[in-house]
């Protein structure tokens, strides 16, 4: 399975636009949609320095209004920094365009910077997500209901059944355990199978029997090329920044996979999180994982570079694995 990531952040040293990257990030889509990819990866923050995507809703319903055959999962959407009628609304309509197209990893948050820009109180984001989920499923069965004093409908309801795609990120054990009790799956942010086994147990324990944990465990960025050197060697300071800024957001209580401590583009590299890699090596690493995260045009990189990588997989690399 392949998909595509999209954040669409332009670092200082980037010589493309935002709204090339959204370009591109379409043009990238329609092109995958027939082409046997599986779908794409958006995710949220806001008020960063290279303009990192903060309304992920609006980016997939262009995304799967552009495309035919392709899921958007957004991981993650920071829950507590939105109103959950206005949530329940969105993604219903998102749903009615693309039934059933559209996977909602629901997540705290962590910066502090973005739940004081929200007006949102850091310590309550739990329980804001939790009351928020609770709207949303309460809202998609399409009938009135009061919610904090006030009469509430939302119409039209979504298509899916029981409601929209909706999933729980985290990465510590509450995380796991809270997405049992809402009886919904689960993604963790961070490769840790301890973090499974406490989902497991705790669905066991409220007696929630369709329980369900994704986690990866393959690189976060892949990019194919026939000469790996030469394109480390133009992209790498962009990853590079890249990396950094995310790793600046991180907090004792926050774990991702994702965060790379790197001062170089030489430990960048040693920490595989970012491969560039050859045809064969993808093939390798599809046969693996089983899933591929392409992210074409990560940090602002010349998009050819990502029309090559998505062109070699197209071309070489799922031709192989058909035939195997």
């Amino acid at each position: 399975m392949f998909q595509l990531r999209f954040d669409l952040r332009v670092p200082p040293m980037a010589n493309v636009t935002h709204a090339d990257q959204y370009r591109t990030m379409l043009e990238m889509v329609r092109w995958a949609d027939t082409r046997g990819f599986a779908g794409t990866v958006v995710s949220e923050h806001h008020g960063t320095p290279d303009g990192f995507m903060c309304s992920p809703l609006i980016v997939a319903s262009a995304i799967l209004g552009s495309t035919r055959n392709l899921t958007c999962m957004i991981s993650a959407l920071l829950v507590p920094l939105h109103d959950p009628l206005r949530l329940a609304e969105d993604i219903a309509t998102i749903d009615n365009l693309a039934p059933g197209r559209l996977i909602v990893v629901a997540a705290l948050g962590y910066r502090e910077n973005e739940f004081e820009m929200f007006a949102k109180a850091r310590p309550k984001r739990a329980r804001l997500l939790e009351d928020a989920v609770h709207v949303m499923q309460t809202a998609w069965r399409g009938e009135p209901f009061e919610w904090d004093g006030r009469a509430c409908w939302i119409t039209p309801r979504p298509t899916t059944a029981p409601h929209p795609h909706l999933w729980i990120g985290g990465s510590v054990e509450k995380s796991a355990r809270r997405a049992a009790r809402l009886g919904l799956p689960f993604q963790p942010m961070v490769y840790d199978p301890a973090l499974t086994d406490a989902y497991y147990d705790e669905a066991r324990t409220v007696g929630f029997d369709t329980p369900f944990a994704a986690m990866s465990n393959g690189p976060g960025l892949v990019i194919v090329s026939e000469d790996p050197e030469a394109v480390w060697a133009r992209i790498g300071p962009n990853l590079l920044f890249d990396a950094e800024q995310y790793a600046n957001w991180q907090y004792a209580d926050q774990r991702s996979d994702w965060a790379v401590e790197a001062s170089t583009v030489a430990e960048l590299r040693a920490a595989g999180q970012h491969a560039i890699i050859t045809p064969d090596e993808c093939i390798e690493l599809a046969r693996r994982d089983g899933a591929v995260l392409l992210h074409p045009i990560c940090g602002g990189i010349d998009p050819e570079i990502g029309w090559e990588s998505l062109e070699l997989v197209h071309n070489k690399v799922m031709p192989a694995l058909a035939a195997s």
